[in-house]
């Protein structure tokens, strides 16, 4: 969108909040980047230049906008839209793995040589992966400094960097402030964090409903993984370096998060994860829009617009839990999942709450007895072919995996079917058009909108909303009286 300057114009002049995120606007005269909702007078159209990402005005030369803070929008929604190579990779920037692996690390795991991913995040980013994992670690830093009673050498490392010295350097020219100076003009007025605790507003588009998206979270939630507690969803999360505990609470303008880590280096991969569980990087006014035109869902879209698909921070978690889920209640699932957690779980610390251990690993997991599951053998055969393909690598569900490599994949294990197929691609992949025709929940929702009702018919009906099949469900769904749709009382 950056190249079309007339529009981008537009939505600056307009202060144009659903813009945030798709484009970057660097005025030429001050040297400073902007969001397009920034709420300073516009500059002449002119003075106006536009960059498809953060990174790419850095390395231009501009300077975030202390006012309308930039770094801070939501995530362009194209990454959790596509399954190409550059989406792919932004995801697996965003999780952390340039940081950890390296760029060569990145390309390998996209099946690509280094040179192909430079040249094509080059060509639609205007910035290499070096350069957008050195974005991300500015961000990570600026929410350490603000968030926490760090010392800045503490902070170095935690973010990322190499050196104290490339530390310092990268917040003077991306903030055009000390560390020293982002800590005192955050500090003023507000109180410091706990120690450990690290408290964070998560951007998203409007609107939001978040109904469904808490309401399938706490009515989902695995005894000792995740609680409901005071009005917040709380889980554990297993991280590269460590684990941690997190609290989401929705409000009027962001997500609230409370973060506590083992290993700060965490951070940013464990920002990533919740946004992509909480579906906060998509764009709900295209996918509402699309969806309006089927006049079956348009009353459903407009009595309660903004609906997310509820994803998931593991997606290896995710896929278990499915199979365990398969032809049962929710709360035989929560039932299973929760004797799974207690006898192959690591255990951890929650002094605020009641969470008791990390999911179990793949290779935890692979290494249990079929016959202790309290399930027919059909679906202890379909768990156990399950996890040893993950515990093996011959399945791959991670951010940069590729949807179609992994439907196939899965659908050729035992005793996996056409709705674990999609019910995984919807939330442990994010593919936005996935779409379980074959649910019971979607059928009897869509025979009581007038809509086809049988797999076929409905998948061929369901053509007219791609490529936001995975938000029609969620309509769907709603039409139900069930306590997924419901934010639980506190």
């Amino acid at each position: 969108m950056h190249t079309d300057h007339d529009r981008c114009v537009r939505a600056v002049q307009s202060h144009d909040a659903r813009f945030d995120g798709w484009f970057f606007t660097a005025v030429l005269t001050t040297r400073i980047y902007c969001r397009p909702s920034c709420p300073v007078v516009p500059p002449k159209a002119r003075n106006m230049t536009f960059y498809p990402s953060a990174a790419a005005a850095q390395q231009a030369g501009f300077r975030a906008c202390k006012r309308c803070r930039p770094d801070a929008t939501p995530g362009s929604p194209r990454w959790n839209e596509r399954a190409d190579v550059v989406a792919r990779a932004m995801r697996m920037i965003a999780d952390g793995v340039v940081d950890r692996e390296g760029v060569p690390g990145l390309a390998a795991r996209l099946g690509y040589s280094t040179r192909q991913v430079e040249r094509q995040l080059l060509a639609e980013l205007g910035a290499g992966p070096l350069a957008l994992a050195r974005a991300q670690r500015a961000q990570t830093a600026r929410l350490l400094i603000e968030t926490s009673a760090l010392p800045m050498a503490d902070i170095t490392f935690a973010a990322g960097f190499s050196s104290i010295r490339s530390f310092n350097e990268t917040v003077r020219e991306v903030f055009a402030l000390s560390p020293t100076e982002l800590r005192q003009r955050a500090r003023r007025g507000r109180p410091v964090a706990a120690p450990g605790e690290l408290n964070l507003r998560l951007p998203y588009r409007a609107p939001l409903c978040p109904d469904n998206l808490f309401g399938h979270l706490a009515a989902t939630a695995v005894p000792g993984v995740e609680e409901w507690r005071d009005g917040a969803y709380r889980r554990t999360l297993r991280l590269p370096y460590g684990h941690g505990v997190v609290a989401l609470r929705p409000e009027s303008d962001h997500i609230a998060c409370q973060l506590s880590l083992t290993d700060l280096r965490d951070l940013a991969g464990a920002i990533s994860r919740c946004r992509r569980l909480l579906d906060l990087d998509a764009d709900p006014v295209a996918v509402d829009d699309a969806l309006r035109a089927d006049p079956r869902l348009a009353p459903l879209v407009d009595e309660a617009p903004g609906r997310r698909v509820p994803g998931t921070v593991d997606a290896e978690e995710f896929a278990v839990r499915a199979v365990l889920g398969q032809q049962v209640s929710t709360a035989a699932a929560r039932t299973l999942a929760g004797r799974l957690v207690t006898a192959h779980g690591d255990p951890v610390e929650d002094p605020a709450g009641g969470l008791t251990h990390l999911f179990p690993t793949a290779e935890a997991l692979a290494g249990l007895d079929p016959a202790a599951l309290a399930m027919p053998a059909t679906r202890r055969a379909t768990l156990t072919g399950l996890v040893g393909a993950l515990a093996a690598g011959e399945l791959t569900l991670g951010v940069g995996s590729d949807w179609e490599a992994a439907r196939e994949r899965l659908a050729a294990l035992p005793g996996v079917g056409p709705w674990t197929v999609e019910i995984v691609a919807m939330r442990a992949l994010g593919d936005p058009d996935a779409f379980v025709a074959t649910d019971l929940g979607v059928r009897g929702a869509a025979r009581g909108l007038g809509l086809p009702a049988t797999p076929v018919a409905l998948t061929r009906h369901s053509t007219a909303w791609r490529p936001w099949r995975a938000y029609a469900v969620q309509y769907l769904w709603a039409t139900a009286d069930h306590p997924i749709n419901r934010l639980p009382a506190n």
